[in-house]
């Protein structure tokens, strides 16, 4: 299953991005969804999940700034980020997981997409 983030960019501190990333083809059912994020020299953090029952989970740093949502006819997931500071910088990575009509189990990353706060 393949994943297509979109959606970085360049802001200042304190405006706000939209990412989304659509699964591009069919045949399988998502169960969860959601955003990672690697800085520089940092390791890949979990920034938020979303089930297919719209169950969330944000990571500490970015609740109540960062809303993740799915529309689920058109596997896709988007994090809505606002009031974004310099150490939201990092390459975000979408993610998916759940079951081809075979059964068969996968759990697919997106190619990633920059997003860089400058203060």
């Amino acid at each position: 299953v393949q994943l297509q983030a979109c959606g970085g960019g360049l802001v200042q501190a304190g405006g706000s991005l939209r990412l989304s990333c659509a699964a591009t083809e069919s045949g399988f059912n998502i169960n969860a969804m959601g955003w990672h994020r690697q800085a520089p020299g940092k390791q890949r953090e979990l920034v938020a999940t979303i089930t297919d029952g719209g169950g969330t989970h944000y990571a500490n740093s970015v609740r109540g700034r960062f809303t993740i949502s799915r529309d689920n006819a058109n596997n896709t997931v988007y994090l809505q980020m606002n009031n974004l500071k310099p150490e939201d910088t990092a390459v975000y990575y979408c993610n998916a997981d759940g079951y081809t009509y075979g059964l068969q189990y996968f759990s697919s990353w997106g190619q990633g997409t920059q997003v860089t706060v400058s203060s």
